[in-house]
């Protein structure tokens, strides 16, 4: 039987990428993202010559992680891109409670609850792979992108640490792929276009994908995406948290992609 992955947040960008990258490499795939488009994007899959089953669910709520779980029919997951997740521009006080709680709900929540849905049948035959999608994001106190850059330092975090709670079961990879700024809907979604981070240029999603589709099949712990990232990511264990604040408040409150 084919190897059998499940990629979230599969309709665009980064996820749509790493779609493609697994049935290049001959995985049968279930895809599934909370909107419509991810039926076109199974289509587009599919001229791989796998098969592809495509699911439209809300992954923020433990019900939609559930569908998506019955969607496998029981077929035994290899590969797991948690890769779904939500952002969310604008200052903190001005956020309404449904909008922070749902960033939370789909980039922790969800994940978690996918993760060890996951990985239990995986340590226990010592088996399998996974890639979790943080974000360089995470090492850096995300003024006026605070809740999002929260639940990304409490991702890298969890994945570190749920690497070395399974250590025994050699083989079980976790990879955390930690991108930068990537070319995606990300921040017309967070109503981040105005602002200088949402207004340049950034990184291509293919290879940001393929960067951490490599390295998730060498078994490696974690890949932070391009030169420039990674240079900000060591930058940011040296410098102090209030600068690193002063200097997120410069690319992401709004309006100030017109300073530039």
């Amino acid at each position: 039987m084919a190897k059998f992955a499940i990629i979230t947040g599969a309709s665009t960008g980064i996820g749509f990428e790493l779609a493609h990258l697994a049935a290049q490499d001959d995985y049968d795939l279930l895809v599934v993202a909370n909107e419509s488009l991810i039926d076109a994007a199974a289509t587009d899959f599919r001229r791989h010559g796998v098969n592809v089953q495509s699911l439209e669910a809300d992954l923020s709520t433990l019900e939609g992680v559930d569908r998506l779980l019955d969607a496998a029919g029981g077929r035994q997951i290899d590969l797991l891109c948690a890769n779904a997740g939500k952002g969310l521009g604008h200052g903190f006080l001005e956020q309404e409670v449904a909008e922070w709680r749902r960033v939370i709900d789909t980039n922790i929540t969800g994940t978690l609850y996918l993760l060890q849905k996951v990985l239990k049948p995986m340590v226990a035959r010592d088996d399998g792979k996974v890639l979790i999608t943080g974000s360089i994001a995470g090492f850096i106190p995300g003024s006026f992108q605070a809740v999002y850059n929260g639940s990304k330092a409490f991702i890298d975090s969890f994945a570190d640490a749920i690497r070395n709670e399974i250590k025994e079961a050699k083989g079980v990879t976790v990879t955390t792929l930690m991108p930068g700024p990537t070319e995606t809907e990300f921040f017309d979604r967070a109503q981040m276009l105005d602002t200088s981070v949402g207004s340049q240029k950034k990184d291509d999603a293919l290879r940001v994908a393929k960067d951490g589709w490599d390295a998730l099949l060498a078994g490696k712990a974690h890949i932070v995406s391009g030169w420039k990232n990674k240079l900000q990511a060591a930058a940011a264990h040296v410098t102090p948290a209030a600068v690193l604040a002063e200097q997120h408040r410069a690319m992401a409150e709004p309006g100030s992609g017109e300073k530039q």
